[in-house]
């Protein structure tokens, strides 16, 4: 301490700012004893004390203070009373600072000592005060005892020098905060908030950022970027109350990088946590569902000596409840029990609920007595409530036993009783009992309008219309007055059902039976007619919403934009997106690339950009960097940039490269006209040279990505335009072209271009070999795609994260496969730091499984989840990957280690499970596992409907398929590109050609589009059965989609139409794949 002192002494005399920096970074640690001062050091000390605004100086006094307890607390209770010292001792430190402190912050009365300067706008100058005695010693003790708040600094913005001094009583700070909210609300440049803020002469204290950051939780980019400026301000530093604001927002946004930085710069600053900072944490992890890091987080709270209250407890019983972790729930319950902390109602009734779900009956039955007896409710409605919990777990036998013991007891059973006994029926699927019950009640005391709903509801959602609208006309005929809720079911389901007049005509009765449609029922309209290629009565039903007084919700215009671009209306969606963002609701990142994507389908791509441009600027990370360290075009772009070979939304990702738009959709389609139009270059140059097309960077690197087709005649005008005096490629340009050269497989071109853009200067990034490597990945070329590999980090290239991933996918790739390579780069990867996502930890796994390494597949995982990956997503994809490899028995001990582990059999495990047996034939077993799903309350999925399909198609038992497939439709589940693909398969095993054409067409017109491995099975399958004439078709027609045939394509239906004695169709297909080939590659 005494060093410590001699150092703030010293650096007074030389720097004052960097003494106040010291106090405060050196102020809140555990300090030893306090020395007494040498005059020379309290002469220092007085000069700094005198010299500054309050905040270092109550930092220091507390670190003194703290010493004096730490010091009282270590002596022995035999030593109070204290002898009477021989001579006079200096003044304590401690001591001394109070005196500075009191007078500092309260001047004296006397206005002969004491004189308040006011500044020229105002406001309170430091005022300069005469120290004179001793202070009183009650003001000493107050002001020891009182714990410093970090960032009570007061400095004036845009000024650094001056620090008046600022009285939160004497001052009222609303008009400064909502100035302030004002100009950060408005932002709409990255700079021009920051200038502003500069600009602005008003006092800034800690008091009044809390409140702008609050002001501002809406729009959480804008925060941080106010949050990040305020902190770089001299002499300031975040109170706890701030950090826990942009924690909470950071948290509302699932930013949790975030978050977990800002957690990390408390810990750095003099800037405890407290409770709220850990219920925060608590809370956000919970609502995410990320039930491991809150269970640490908790356990860290404990153990810090924090008070953990019933409202953390609460926060953790319902984020385990919500994540159905019941085991966990209960060890909760119980600990909240032990500490007499009382449960609430609806803690009980989540809890019910979770158990319900795991098949726990008595369990349930137990909680409910204990909601008896410590939450005083009554007998009646404790049994409703089981009976509730029965129900929406779809556990029907225990809720009919429990019915039936609720009318043995005499307990009350009313219209509400019924109500949650028909739902439970309704949503097992179970209508009959649910009709029986009505039929009884009819018969007795009548049925209201809620019954009869739940009746509807439940035969719409098995596909059963014409039941539906019959109960409906029962309905009215009884004098029942359908809900709003009912008419807006049967609207939806008879506009997806082809009943557009129908459902016309329901709404016209609602509107005429006075029913006023809800936000729901506009939406569900606005949907079906959209649906129907109505958009103009969508819009006019959209603004009834304005005109009644109600406002659209996040849901309704994201519903809206969902189905403007499905029926290809995307500058429909793009009106109707600005509209959502004017109205101050924050569109989802899905939202924003669907129209992003729709855009560039219809060659929109300056509005593409646009909207790209709000993308990102909406985003809460992307303005985490000081606004003033402007990074380079191509160094922003290394990061933004994903490299889409593998993935299949090639569009969006490479959206994602572009910044500004300094061309016009006209320039792009005119050239994009010029170069498919002619099949000679000399023909296309001459062409280009006399038009009036003003050629940029932007411009070229759009072509390149749009013209997978014509990749020789984008790459000669990439080659002819660099020519150009006064013309220069960019990085990103370059970038393009080689990642174009590599989809066509002309690996020669692709690496001139490399060594051309190394002789041009221009920056190579990680992301130029990324492209590389990912390009000689997808043909096969693994040991290529090393060999790239080695040589980028020899070269000094740190690789990026996807760079690892689309090296790993590959190399566990069925072409080219290297499993022990692949296990090497991914233990490199983790070292790195780098985490795998879903996909490609699933690949990874899979490959492992199939090479007999489960050793290697199980500590990989175990080291992953250590690392903070999710268990629960690790154990299901090793679960599937083990499927994957024929290895049920494995798979099957591996689910019930999940369970030892916390983890539960979800129904992705259970897909994998069922999927498997129907491979081996095991027929009767897979349909076990779907008995035991439907007995744990787990519907079935798509993926389960899927596989039985497959299988059933496979034994060519077509009837049993389609049974299943309209089981499927009626269940809600929808059908994806493999299950229409299982059926088209299953129908040319059979011989029903026309039918597998059907289905085809039907994809083609209705959707899901068919895609590469469609239209290569499809194609496979018409040869085999003397239709290769109709495979050439295909071939033609994937041309036509964007879809480019691969050579098996081209091979098989060559060799089909020879088989078949159509040598001159054969040689059509041999002229078509040459022809692609030149079209595409430029080293011919």
């Amino acid at each position: 301490m005494t060093r410590f002192l001699q150092r703030v002494s010293r650096l007074v005399r030389h720097n004052h700012r960097t003494a106040v920096a010291l106090v405060r970074r050196t102020a809140c640690r555990p300090p030893p004893d306090h020395p007494t001062a040498t005059g020379k050091q309290m002469s220092s000390l007085c000069k700094l004390f005198s010299s500054t605004n309050p905040a270092p100086s109550r930092l220091l006094l507390y670190r003194l203070k703290s010493s004096n307890t730490t010091r009282a607390k270590s002596k022995s209770p035999a030593r109070k009373t204290s002898t009477r010292s021989k001579g006079p001792t200096p003044a304590s430190v401690y001591q001394t600072i109070s005196q500075l402190v009191e007078a500092e912050e309260k001047p004296a009365v006397d206005h002969a000592s004491t004189q308040v300067l006011l500044a020229k706008d105002g406001s309170f100058a430091r005022p300069v005060s005469s120290f004179d005695g001793s202070p009183d010693a009650c003001r000493i003790a107050q002001e020891s005892t009182s714990t410093p708040r970090a960032g009570e600094t007061v400095f004036r913005a845009g000024d650094s020098e001056r620090n008046p001094l600022q009285n939160s009583n004497l001052e009222d700070v609303s008009p400064i905060v909502h100035e302030i909210t004002n100009i950060v609300r408005s932002e709409k440049s990255q700079l021009r908030m920051e200038r502003r803020l500069e600009e602005l002469d008003s006092v800034l204290s800690s008091d009044v950022v809390e409140k702008v950051l609050k002001r501002c939780f809406k729009v959480g980019h804008l925060a941080l970027r106010f949050f990040n400026w305020v902190k770089e301000r001299p002499n300031f530093c975040h109170t706890t109350e701030a950090y826990n604001v942009m924690i909470y927002i950071a948290g509302e946004a699932k930013d949790f990088d975030l978050m977990e930085k800002l957690v990390d710069e408390m810990d750095e600053e003099p800037c405890p946590r407290d409770v709220k900072t850990w219920t925060i944490i608590i809370s956000k992890y919970g609502k995410a569902k990320q039930i491991g890091k809150a269970m640490r987080t908790f356990e860290a709270m404990k153990k810090s000596g924090c008070e953990v209250d019933i409202g953390v407890y609460e926060i953790m019983f319902r984020a385990l409840c919500c994540a159905n972790k019941p085991e966990l729930a209960m060890e909760f319950y119980r600990e909240m029990t032990s500490k007499n902390m009382a449960v609430k109602r609806n803690l009980y009734e989540m809890l019910m609920d979770c158990l319900a779900i795991s098949g726990d009956a008595a369990a349930v039955r137990s909680v409910g007595l204990d909601m008896m007896k410590n939450a005083q409710v009554s007998e009646s409605e404790v049994y409703t409530r089981i009976l509730r919990s029965f129900c929406i777990s779809r556990k029907t036998e225990e809720a009919q036993h429990l019915f039936e013991e609720i009318k043995k007891k005499n307990l009350l059973v009313d219209s509400d009783t019924y109500d949650i006994l028909v739902k439970g029926f309704c949503r097992a699927g179970k209508m009959d009992k649910s009709v029986d019950i009505v039929k009884g009640l009819r018969q007795n005391s009548g049925v209201d309008s809620k019954l009869y709903g739940c009746l509807i509801s439940g035969f719409l959602k098995k596909g059963d219309i014409e039941k539906a609208l019959k109960l409906l006309q029962e309905m009215r005929e009884s004098g029942c007055q359908p809900m709003v809720s009912t008419y807006t079911e049967m609207i939806q389901r008879l506009f997806r059902s082809d009943g557009y007049q129908k459902a016309c005509e329901l709404s016209e009765e609602m509107l005429r039976n006075g029913i006023k449609p809800d936000i729901v029922a506009i939406t569900a309209m606005v949907a079906g007619y959209v649906q129907n290629n109505k958009i103009s009565e969508a819009w006019k039903v959209f603004e009834t919403t304005k005109q009644n007084g109600m406002r659209p919700t996040r849901k309704a215009y994201t519903v809206f934009i969902n189905e403007l671009c499905k029926v290809s209306k995307p500058l429909e969606a793009l009106k109707l997106l600005e509209e959502m963002i004017n109205s101050m609701i924050n569109p989802k990142d899905g939202v924003f690339h669907l129209v992003i994507s729709s855009l560039t389908k219809i060659g929109e791509l300056e509005k593409a950009r646009n909207v790209e441009k709000i993308c990102r600027s909406s985003r809460l990370y992307c303005l985490e960097e000081e606004p003033a360290c402007q990074s380079s075009c191509h160094q922003f772009l290394d990061h933004e940039h994903e490299v889409s070979s593998f993935s299949p939304k090639q569009d969006e990702q490479d959206m994602k490269s572009v910044k500004t738009t300094t061309f016009s959709n006209a320039d792009l389609k005119e050239v994009h006209r010029i170069i498919s139009s002619y099949t000679e270059w000399c023909s296309i140059q001459e062409v280009l040279e006399s038009s009036a097309i003003c050629f940029t960077p932007e411009l070229v690197e759009a072509v390149l990505r749009s013209s997978q087709r014509q990749s020789r005649a984008a790459l000669q005008l990439f080659s002819w335009i660099g020519r150009k005096t006064g013309y220069t490629h960019t990085a990103e340009a370059y970038n393009m072209a080689i990642k174009l050269a590599g989809s066509a497989k002309d690996f020669k071109h692709m690496r001139h271009l490399f060594r051309e853009m190394r002789r041009s200067d221009l920056a190579i990034t990680p992301n130029t070999w990324t492209i590389m490597i990912a390009q000689y990945g997808q043909a096969g070329l693994t040991q290529m795609a090393l060999d790239a590999f080695k040589e980028m980090k020899k070269d000094g290239y740190e690789p990026y994260g996807s760079t690892y991933k689309y090296l790993i996918v590959f190399l566990c790739g069925k072409k080219g496969r290297k499993t022990d390579e692949a296990i090497k780069i991914f233990q490199e990867m983790i070292r790195a730091g780098h985490m795998p996502d879903k996909e490609m930890l699933d690949i990874y796994l899979s490959c492992l499984c199939e090479s007999k390494q489960l050793v290697d597949a199980q500590r990989s995982l175990k080291n992953l989840c250590r690392r903070g990956f999710t268990a629960q997503v690790g154990y299901s994809l090793l679960v599937k990957s083990l499927c994957r490899a024929g290895r049920i028995e494995e798979a099957l001990k591996a689910a019930d280690d999940m369970e030892l582990l916390g983890c539960t059999r979800d129904q992705y495990v259970y897909g994998s499970i069922v999927h498997a047996l129907l491979r081996e034939g095991r027929l009767d077993e897979a349909l076990d596992k779907v008995e035991t799903m439907k007995r744990a309350g787990i519907s079935q999925t798509t993926h389960i409907h899927t596989s039985l399909i497959v299988h059933f198609c496979k034994e060519k038992k077509i009837a049993e398929a389609m049974k299943i497939f309209k089981k499927m439709k009626d269940d809600g589940c929808e059908a994806t590109v493999v299950t229409y693909s299982a059926l088209i398969r299953g129908f040319m095993n059979m011989g029903m050609v026309t039918d597998a054409w059907n289905i085809f067409r039907r994809m083609k017109l209705k959707g899901p589009y068919p895609d590469f491995v469609t239209y290569s099975m499809f194609m496979a399958c018409l040869c085999k059965s003397g239709r290769s004439e109709d495979a050439l078709q295909l071939i033609h027609e994937m041309l036509e989609s964007g879809i480019i045939p691969s050579a098996i394509n081209f091979r098989e239906v060559f060799h089909g139409l020879n088989r078949e004695g159509k040598q001159h169709l054969a040689r059509n297909v041999l002229e078509t794949k040459w022809r692609l080939k030149r079209e595409r590659m430029i080293s011919l």
